[in-house]
C-alpha cells in the first residue's frame, strides 16, 4: 500500500502547488510572510480559482491549466498592485519561543494527518462507497469534457440549472489535466492536501493569534488531526468533499480577520479599511464558493472575537455606541443565518440523542457516538479554565460554547422551526455540524497542554539543572509530549465511522471495494470498459443504488442517472419496477422515451434499501427476458442491449 502512495508523489506535489502557489504569491505581494502567508494562501487560491471558472464559463473561455494559470497570474498581479497602493505588512505575532519549534511542529502535524487519512483511504485510486461521491466524481468528468468549471454551470451534469459551489471540482480538474492522472487519484491527493496541510496550517495560525503563544500553537499543529470529527469524518460520511474544503479554511479565515490589528506601516485609515475589506471579501468568497454553510460559523466566531474587543479597552463614554454596533452586527448575522438556512432544501435529519447524553458528547468529544476522546477532552477542559482566567482569552470560551450549542441543538432539539432556521444550512446533518467542533477544541486542548507542559518543564529544570540548555527544555518537552499523545491516538484510537441513526459503526473503510460494496471491483471493471461496447452518444440506463452511478466518471459514456438519487417521476418509477417486462408492456417503452430512448441497460443487481438508496426489481435479471440482448459481462454484472423498444 505504501509504495502505491509513494508512486503518486508527483501528483500530490502538483496538488500542493496548485493550492498554495497562487495564494502564497498574492499574499506575499500584499505584505504577508511566514505562517500567515502559507496558512491563508488556500483562501486566495480557492476564491480566485472559482471566480476564474465563473468568468470563463460566462465568456466561453475553455477551462485548462494554461487558462487557469494565466488568469491566476493576472490576479496575483492585481494583488501586487493592491499591495503597492495600500502599503504595510503583517508583523509576526506571539512570544519569542525557539524559532525551530513551530515549523517542526507543523511538519509533525502534517505527517500525522497524512498517516490518518492514508490509512483510512488505503488505495490512492480508491473511491468512497458513498452517495455523494457519485455526483462529485461525475461533476469532475463533466468539467473535463465541457472545459467548464463554473459554479453556475456544474449542476448541468445532472440536468440542473442552479448555483452549486464548485471550487473543489475546479481544483481537482486542474490536477487531473496537469498530471494526466485519474479522477479518483486526483481527488484523493486533494483530500490529503485539505486534511493534512490546509487544516493543520490554519489551526496553527488561529491558535497562535488566540493564545499569543508559539508553544501553544506548536501543540495545536501536532494535535490538529487528533479528533475524528475533522478532518477524517468529512471523508468518511457523504463523502463531503466541498464541505471538508470549507471547514478546513475556516481557521485561517478567522485568523485573517484577527490579524488586522497586527499590520504595520499600513498608512492612512482608508488604506487600512480597504485592506480589511479586500481580505474579508477574499475569505468570504473562498468559503461561499467551496461550501456556503461555512460562512455562518466563520462569521459567528469573528463576531464573538470582535464583540470581546469592543467591550474591552475602550473608554466608558462610548459604551452605548459600542452596544448599538454589537447588536446591529449580531442582528445582521442572525438575519443572514436564517436566509441561508431557508435557502436550502431544509432539515433532513432528526434529533437522535438525549439531553444528558449530548452534554457528555460535547464535554468528552464523543459526537455522533464516537468513542470519547478522554485525553484531548481533559486538555480541552483545562484549556477552558486557562482561557477563562486570561482576560484576553475569555472570548474563545464563548466561541466553544457557541459551536457546542449548535451540536446540542442538532442532536437533541426536535422543534421543526429551530431545525429549519438554525440548522438548514447544513440540512440539519449532525456529521457536518460535528465537524466544526475541532476548530475550537484543538486550540483549547493545545492551550491546556501548553499550560501542563510549562509546569512539567519547570519541574524538569529544577530536578535536572543543566540537563537542558536554557530556553530549549520547554520546547523539547512540548514537542515530545504532543507527539507522544498523537502517536497513541493514531495507533490506538478507532476511526470507524458511526452510523448515528442505527447506533452502529462501519466495519471497514468506505473506500474499500469488495464484492458486496456499493461499487464492486467487477462493476468498476465493466464501467471502465463501456467505451469498447457502447457507441458515442448512446445512453446507458442503470440503477443508481448500485455502482452504475459512477459510469459516466469512469468512461465518459452517458450512464444515467449521473447521481445517486433516482428521478422522482412516474416514468422512472415504471422503469425501475418493470423494465425487464418491456416486451410485454408498451407503457415501459413510452417511459423509456421520456429518457431519450436509451439503447442499453446495466444489470448490477436489484440495489439496496438504505438512506438514499432503493431496490429496483425491474432493472435486473434480464437473462431469458424477451427484448434484451447481453453484450458483455464481468462476473455477476452485465451490460444489455434493449431491443424491445427499437424505433
Amino acid at each position: 500500500m505504501i509504495l502505491d502512495w509513494v508512486a503518486q508523489t508527483p501528483v500530490f506535489l502538483v496538488a500542493i502547488l496548485v493550492v498554495f502557489v497562487p495564494g502564497a504569491a498574492a499574499l506575499s505581494a500584499v505584505g504577508m510572510r511566514g505562517l500567515a502567508m502559507i496558512a491563508a494562501a488556500p483562501l486566495f487560491t480557492v476564491v480566485s480559482t472559482a471566480l476564474v471558472a465563473v468568468l470563463f464559463g460566462a465568456v466561453g473561455v475553455p477551462w485548462s491549466p494554461v487558462s487557469w494559470g494565466i488568469l491566476s497570474l493576472a490576479m496575483v498581479g492585481v494583488a501586487w498592485g493592491a499591495g503597492r497602493l495600500l502599503g504595510g505588512r503583517l508583523r509576526s505575532h506571539g512570544d519569542r519561543a525557539a524559532s525551530w519549534m513551530l515549523p517542526t511542529a507543523v511538519v509533525i502535524g502534517i505527517l500525522f494527518g497524512l498517516w490518518r487519512l492514508i490509512s483510512y483511504i488505503s488505495d490512492p485510486a480508491g473511491i468512497s462507497q458513498t452517495n455523494d461521491a457519485v455526483f462529485h466524481m461525475n461533476a469532475i468528468r463533466f468539467v473535463l469534457e465541457t472545459s467548464d468549471a463554473s459554479s453556475l454551470h456544474i449542476n448541468e451534469v445532472i440536468g440542473g440549472r442552479s448555483f452549486y459551489p464548485a471550487a473543489w471540482h475546479g481544483l481537482v480538474s486542474i490536477i487531473v489535466m496537469a498530471t494526466g492522472t485519474s479522477i479518483p487519484i486526483a481527488a484523493n491527493m486533494l483530500t490529503l492536501v485539505i486534511g493534512a496541510i490546509i487544516w493543520p496550517l490554519g489551526i496553527t495560525w488561529l491558535s497562535l493569534l488566540v493564545t499569543a503563544s508559539r508553544t501553544a500553537a506548536a501543540s495545536a499543529a501536532i494535535l490538529s488531526s487528533a479528533l475524528q470529527n475533522f478532518p477524517l469524518l468529512m471523508f468518511q460520511w457523504g463523502v463531503l468533499f466541498p464541505n471538508a474544503l470549507s471547514v478546513a479554511l475556516i481557521p485561517a479565515g478567522v485568523a485573517v480577520v484577527m490579524s488586522f490589528a497586527h499590520w504595520t506601516g499600513a498608512g492612512s485609515r482608508p488604506n487600512r479599511i480597504a485592506r480589511a475589506v479586500l481580505l474579508v471579501l477574499m475569505t468570504a468568497g473562498a468559503l461561499a464558493l467551496s461550501q456556503p454553510s461555512a460562512l455562518l460559523p466563520w462569521a459567528a466566531l469573528v463576531l464573538v472575537w470582535f464583540t470581546a474587543r469592543l467591550l474591552v479597552g475602550h473608554p466608558e463614554s462610548s459604551i452605548r455606541r459600542r452596544w448599538v454596533l454589537i447588536a446591529g452586527l449580531w442582528l445582521a448575522l442572525g438575519a443572514a443565518w436564517i436566509v441561508l438556512a431557508r435557502s436550502t432544501s431544509g432539515s433532513h435529519w432528526p434529533p437522535f440523542r438525549g439531553k444528558l447524553e449530548v452534554f457528555l458528547d460535547v464535554l468528552f468529544n464523543g459526537q455522533l457516538g464516537v468513542p470519547f476522546a478522554f485525553v484531548i477532552s481533559l486538555l480541552m477542559l483545562w484549556g477552558l479554565v486557562v482561557a477563562w482566567r486570561g482576560q484576553g482569552l475569555r472570548w474563545f470560551v464563548f466561541a466553544w460554547l457557541g459551536i457546542s450549542t449548535l451540536y446540542l441543538i442538532v442532536a437533541a432539539v426536535g422543534a421543526p422551526i429551530v431545525r429549519e432556521n438554525l440548522l438548514g444550512a447544513w440540512y440539519a446533518d449532525p456529521y457536518r455540524i460535528a465537524a466544526l467542533a475541532p476548530i475550537v477544541v484543538i486550540p483549547l486542548a493545545a492551550l491546556g497542554l501548553d499550560d501542563v507542559m510549562t509546569r512539567v518543564a519547570e519541574v524538569l529544570r529544577r530536578r535536572r539543572a543543566g540537563a537542558f540548555p536554557q530556553g530549549t527544555a520547554s520546547p523539547i518537552v512540548r514537542i515530545a509530549g504532543a507527539a507522544v499523545i498523537m502517536s497513541v491516538l493514531v495507533l490506538v484510537r478507532p476511526v470507524a465511522m458511526p452510523a448515528f441513526l442505527e447506533g452502529t459503526f462501519d466495519s471497514e473503510s468506505r473506500y474499500l471495494a469488495v464484492d458486496d460494496s456499493y461499487l464492486s471491483p467487477d462493476e468498476r471493471t465493466l464501467l471502465e470498459r463501456l467505451p469498447d461496447y457502447v457507441e458515442p452518444g448512446a445512453r446507458v440506463l442503470g440503477n443508481p443504488s448500485t455502482g452504475t452511478g459512477f459510469g459516466y466518471m469512469f468512461s465518459g459514456v452517458d450512464v444515467y442517472p449521473r447521481t445517486w438519487s433516482s428521478p422522482q417521476t412516474e416514468a422512472w418509477a415504471l422503469i425501475g419496477a418493470t423494465l425487464r417486462d418491456a416486451s410485454e408492456d408498451p407503457a415501459v417503452c413510452e417511459a423509456l422515451h421520456v429518457y431519450g430512448d436509451p439503447a442499453y441497460v446495466l444489470d448490477f443487481g436489484v440495489g439496496e434499501k438504505s438512506p438514499g438508496r432503493f431496490e429496483l426489481p425491474g432493472m435486473t435479471d434480464f437473462e431469458g427476458q424477451a427484448g434484451f440482448e447481453e453484450i458483455t459481462a464481468v462476473g455477476d454484472v452485465s451490460l444489455w442491449r434493449i431491443t424491445a423498444c427499437a424505433r
